[in-house]
């Protein structure tokens, strides 16, 4: 959706005197760089060079963005993720400058355009390369400067660039503050997390860098050495410490906002709470941010964190002391489902202080279940219980009886010869249907009989909410005296015991040496933040496997005792935000009367349209020629020469970048604005402001009005009888069997959920049921359970034989929903035709593997069930897979269960991979 803060404004300048203005700024940069107008309607006007600069001696592709007037300002430095480029950080980087920031992106060593070996963010490298820009914001006359030489400036950017903004701190004096998102503390700990080699999310890395030889050679050779080995050396360790954060860790001490990412398998919340607990040491102020998503998917909540960053920014390089940074402490939370819906809730809880990852530590005593190998127990099993009959208990909340210890509880289990077939947590790098069960903590997770020990508590007494990390001592044996490798996880089972949930996908791995064997020790589990309902039992799994790590190769028997209950973090202090209703159910139903009111008189103002056109009468929509320019402007368009047709039954989606003409040419279709050139036709009928075709036209823009004290019905009712039309017109009965709403149209709207709201607002659309239904984001603000009921609820409704038009930014759900596609961008039609033409991609899976696939093991692929073909790719380090009945799900495990080394599978174009290579052409 096109707003008037975030766009990609890429349009010539409007007046002679912006021409004037243009002209100068390209003398000045003569020779260097180059330069872009990204203007608005509104203020302020964007400008962007773009220029190689030298900073460290190895050619950086660089842009910078300003915006308006004189004045001096600070600096702000945005890095990308791994894998990406500056054009990644773009439009938050066009957001800070029309805010007042100078803005400088770059492209990191071996990345985009820029030149060099990837030597992950070495100090001599990457840390070098970003002094020598703020050298270069320096000379820079808009930027601000705390005295010659050094600029006000901040640095931000997510993972990668996180990363690179922590030790831009550390190595560089000048830096006032930072806001790394997703990112690490101490790459040998993500990677070799207590000495034990995460496998999976290790060549995941090296290959969206380009592959080995785009690294450094000695971080090349680092590679092969573990991968081949299986085990991190005390050299791999050391390299990639003295290129992380935590090497300067009592360097850093500039006010830091630290984002990281629940669902992140790579760089899980013990990052995070490292980073506080050296920063706020130096006596820096610092909050701790845990959104919903990270790298294994899930929601990012990219407007809410770069508003954040922004408001950081605002407060200490602008210096703006009123400036509200939000709370030392926010967690998003989306465990509970509202009873309205059924749609996962989500809100933020938070604290003023931050909590850490062990407060308020309650005990809760397990025992051995005998679930995954053999089960001794000796004494009691569970400990000593002084209490009698279920809910006796009073200590943990665990209804058995008072548990205090977990003593003698042992379970006995085997690591297989090979370490196959391996335990499934997170599935790093999987796309398609499985992309999201680390987000969510549902899905693909698997641990095979006899691999593995379970302890388990009675049933909860009460809900227990666990922020941090649980912990738990054991006393673990290896029957031949060799490394134990382990990896443990606390399960959510329900009542009945037939399902369990692993939260946000998570393990934690551990190598316990000899020394450390046939002892007690304490063993800490993955950080989350998840509720286990009264009812619900806690299930501690130990396993020997898992497929993100390297196990070893020979078989061992090991043998693990419970010393103590687990001990779960609740940190009492932060608490959990009320629903609060947004603006709109309460600011919006004036601004709907007022729009009412100028329909009204619009209608009575008609003039006179062109002649219906028989041949399209069973046309829903017809755009031939159509152009928009901006107000007051000669020769830019937000929408020039679009031309597409849209048939019966479709359901379309329109797409493009942000400024692309969505918007605009939605609100010409729907009569609001006049083009200045071609014409739209509705079912033959053309369309001008009031046509009496717009009644078959329903539509969703930017959320409804409702009066919040008023259940759904009785807001449905009220709307459609302002439109004073019959009341057997409506259709309500039918419109809400397709939305779904149930028996929450009783309740009064102020108890909706947003996903409710949303769908009330789908229904009010869908009143009359028109032949059209259009709709600008009507995902926005939803979570991914409340984006899959509004997608069934687009796809009820064309299953009648009506059409849906549908504009997002979200394209897996495009890819999802719509069969029929056409991208914009400029204002201009790229291409425009069926989601399968344009993504290419039918039922073709991209398998990739960590080795050379044998031509034996693609046919044994091909000859699988549900499997039409397997096909090597070009490198043989994947297969292209054509499915015929199977699922992404099922050839997952088939892979598994034939050794197949996956790190990542997917769509084999999907439609973001599509979107991206049609709009590039535009790109700067």
């Amino acid at each position: 959706m096109e707003t008037p803060t975030v766009r990609w404004r890429r349009l010539l300048p409007r007046t002679p005197a912006r021409w004037a203005a243009a002209v100068a700024v390209l003398a000045v940069l003569v020779g260097g760089g180059t330069w872009t107008a990204v203007a608005d309607d509104g203020p302020p006007a964007v400008q962007r060079e773009d220029r190689m600069l030298r900073p460290g001696g190895v050619e950086i592709d660089t842009s910078y963005f300003t915006a308006g007037g004189s004045g001096k300002r600070p600096a702000v430095l945005i890095g990308h993720g791994f894998g990406g480029s500056k054009n990644d950080v773009r439009a938050q980087a066009e957001k800070l400058a029309a805010d007042g920031y100078a803005v400088l992106t770059w492209s990191a060593r071996g990345f985009g355009k820029s030149g060099g070996a990837i030597s992950l963010n070495d100090p001599e490298g990457e840390v070098k390369d970003v002094s020598g820009l703020i050298d270069w914001l320096a000379g820079r006359p808009e930027v601000e400067l705390d005295k010659k030489g050094d600029p006000r400036v901040g640095l931000t950017g997510a993972s990668y660039g996180g990363a690179v903004s922590l030790l831009a701190a550390g190595y560089d004096q000048r830096v006032d503050a930072i806001a790394p998102v997703i990112t690490y503390w101490n790459l040998a700990d993500a990677l070799f997390p207590d000495g034990v080699f995460k496998k999976l999310w290790a060549g995941i890395f090296v290959t969206s860098g380009g592959g080995c030889e785009k690294f450094e050679k000695k971080l090349c050779e680092m590679y092969e050495r573990v991968a081949v080995s299986g085990k991190p050396d005390a050299a791999a360790t050391e390299l990639l410490t003295e290129r992380s954060p935590s090497a300067v860790a009592d360097r850093i001490k500039v006010p830091s906002l630290l984002v990281q990412g629940q669902s992140d398998s790579l760089f899980p919340l013990g990052h995070a709470d490292a980073m506080q607990k050296a920063i706020s040491a130096n006596g820096a102020p610092v909050s701790v941010d845990w959104i919903s998503g990270g790298h294994d998917g899930g929601d990012s909540e990219t407007a809410r964190v770069e508003g954040r960053v922004g408001s950081w920014f605002d407060r200490y390089l602008k210096e703006e002391t009123g400036t509200d940074t939000g709370p030392a402490f926010r967690v998003t939370r989306t465990g509970g489902i509202d009873s309205t819906d059924g749609a996962a809730l989500k809100r933020g809880a938070s604290s003023d202080t931050y909590p850490g990852l062990r407060s308020g530590g309650r005990e809760i005593p397990l025992r051995a279940t005998g679930g995954g190998g053999a089960s001794t127990e000796n004494g009691t099993g569970a400990g000593t219980e002084t209490g009698t009959g279920a809910g006796a208990g009073t200590e943990t909340g665990v209804g058995a009886g008072t548990a205090t210890k977990s003593t003698g509880s042992a379970e006995t289990f085997r690591n297989p010869a090979g370490a196959v077939p391996p335990a499934i947590s997170a599935v790093p790098g999987v796309g398609g249907g499985l992309s999201q069960l680390s987000s969510l903590g549902v899905g693909l997770s698997l641990d095979f009989p006899g691999q593995f020990g379970r302890f388990e508590s009675a049933p909860l007494a009460n809900s227990v909410h666990v922020t941090g990390t649980p912990t738990v001592r054991v006393n673990v044996k290896e029957a031949a005296g060799q490394d134990a490798v382990l990896f443990g996880k606390v399960y959510d089972v329900s009542p009945d015991g037939r399902q369990q949930v692993l939260p946000s996908q998570l393990v934690a791995p551990y190598r316990i040496t000899p020394d450390q064997q046939g002892k007690p020790i304490e063993l800490a589990l993955p950080a989350v933040d998840h509720e286990f309902d009264a009812g619900h039992r806690m299930r501690l799994v130990f396993s020997a496997t898992d497929l993100g790590y390297a196990s070893p190769a020979e078989p061992a028997t090991y043998t693990v005792t419970a010393d103590g209950p687990l001990t779960v973090p609740t940190a009492p202090a932060v608490a959990t935000a009320a629903a609060t209703l947004p603006w709109w159910t309460w600011g919006l139903p004036a601004a709907a009367l007022v729009i009412a009111a100028g329909l009204l008189i619009t209608a009575r103002r008609r003039t006179a349209t062109p002649a219906p056109d028989p041949a399209l009468t069973d046309v829903p929509l017809q755009i031939t020629g159509l152009s928009k320019k901006y107000a007051k402007s000669v020769d830019r368009y937000a929408v020039r020469e679009l031309s597409f047709r849209v048939e019966k039954g479709q359901v379309l989606g329109l797409l493009g970048p942000n400024g692309a003409g969505k918007t605009t040419t939605l609100r010409m279709l729907m009569g609001l604005i006049t083009p200045d050139e071609g014409e739209i036709r509705v079912f033959g009928q053309a369309i001008r402001p009031g046509a009496p075709v717009l009644s078959r036209v329903g539509a969703f823009v930017e959320g409804a009005g409702f009066l919040p004290h008023l259940s759904g019905r009785a807001n449905l009712d009220l709307y459609w009888q302002a439109t004073g039309r019959p009341a057997e017109d409506a259709h309500i009965e039918e419109a809400l069997e397709i939305a779904g709403l149930g028996d929450a149209l009783a309740r009064a709207v102020r108890t909706y959920s947003q996903g409710m709201r949303q769908r009330l607002a789908i229904a009010q659309a869908m009143l009359g049921m028109p032949d059209l239904l259009i709709l600008d984001e009507p995902t926005n603000g939803l979570d991914p359970p409340q984006i899959r009921e509004m997608r069934d609820v687009m796809i009820r409704y064309a299953a009648g034989g009506r059409t849906v038009i549908v504009s997002s930014h979200l394209l897996s759900e495009v890819e999802q929903s719509c069969t029929h596609l056409v991208v914009m961008d400029r204002g201009r039609l790229v291409q425009a035709g069926p989601v399968a033409e344009i993504t290419g991609s039918g039922d073709m899976i991209l398998v990739t593997v960590a080795e050379t696939v044998s031509e034996p093991l693609a046919e044994k692929v091909a000859s699988l069930p549900g499997i039409g073909s397997a096909v090597r790719t070009d490198d043989g380090r994947g297969l292209l897979v054509r499915l015929d009945g199977a699922t992404a799900s099922r050839l997952v495990a088939d892979l598994v269960r034939l050794d197949v080394p996956v790190t990542g599978v997917g769509p084999h174009r999907r439609l973001e991979d599509a979107f991206l290579t049609l709009i590039s052409g535009g790109a700067a």
